[in-house]
């Protein structure tokens, strides 16, 4: 369980009385269907209307927007949400404020659908392998020579429990032998300490909680990683993968982040050498060929 320093409290107090009311004043009575009234001194809901419609008290409403030192669940911050018809980023906002451990619920998870723009930049780095990843190695998109690459080469994989291919599910569960990356006992604790940078966000969340648990039962090798505590931030650095058909190639892995996909990056690798240059031809090749 992580604690919150009290200067950082004490500042995201008023931050989130601020945020309450300008999110508040923007939602009128007719946008609730609550008739208009009259004697209205303030545009948009009272506390009260917005107490009344979350279903919480309104002493204890009045105390969250005046930034008191209050406790507050999830379900009634959705609640108080759903009121204000808040955004997926404003929900994700209050909850950051409100120092609640945010996780998306099923519909909103739909606004990280992959668009056709971002597809054709993948697409668009052929013949480099090119992917598109969350803050948990979720593979999200690919282009045709990453699928061919990492995606039609996983005999001994396991698919993680969620059923979304997962780069540090298949490289910590596939036995040695079978493992993409060469050089493992460099590689995979980088990884690890890139997956621990993000996990600092999203402490408490069922799905990132869920994520550690099973991968830390499945795999003794990613437990003992994680419990060293490692943090590292996403960056260019050359590895070296080997394949079934066409041996090693080393290559370069630039991130970049990806703007109204929050925490997600688009990694290319480009080939480090002539050899793995080749090397992904001849693999491009062979694909057109089975085809």
């Amino acid at each position: 369980m992580t604690t919150v320093a009290a200067p950082t409290r004490a500042r995201r107090r008023p931050e989130l009385a601020a945020f309450l009311r300008s999110r508040r004043a923007r939602v009128t009575p007719e946008d609730v269907g609550m008739p208009p009234g009259l004697r209205r001194r303030t545009p948009g809901l009272r506390r009260e209307e917005v107490a009344q419609l979350s279903g919480v008290g309104v002493t204890w409403y009045t105390w969250l927007e005046q930034g008191r030192p209050i406790n507050a669940s999830a379900q009634v911050l959705d609640a108080v949400a759903r009121t204000l018809r808040l955004d997926r980023p404003e929900r994700e906002h209050l909850y950051h404020l409100a120092e609640v451990p945010y996780e998306p619920d099923p519909a909103t998870e739909q606004v990280l659908s992959v668009s056709p723009e971002i597809q054709g930049i993948l697409d668009a780095l052929v013949p480099h392998p090119a992917v598109l990843y969350n803050a948990r190695y979720d593979v999200l998109a690919t282009n045709s020579t990453y699928a061919r690459l990492f995606l039609e080469d996983t005999r001994g994989m396991k698919p993680a429990p969620s059923g979304t291919p997962n780069v540090l599910w298949g490289l910590f569960t596939v036995a040695d032998a079978k493992c993409p990356v060469v050089d493992r006992e460099v590689e995979l604790p980088l990884m690890v300490a890139q997956l621990r940078g993000a996990y600092g966000r999203h402490v408490g969340e069922p799905a990132w909680e869920s994520f550690v648990r099973l991968l830390s039962e499945a795999s003794p090798h990613f437990a003992r990683l994680w419990r060293n505590g490692d943090v590292v931030p996403p960056g260019t650095r050359v590895k070296t993968f080997r394949h079934e058909l066409v041996g090693e190639i080393r290559m370069t892995s630039v991130s970049l982040s990806v703007n109204g996909m929050p925490e997600c990056r688009i990694v290319a690798y480009t080939p480090n050498d002539e050899d793995s240059r080749r090397a992904i031809d001849s693999l491009r090749a062979s694909g057109r060929a089975d085809g």
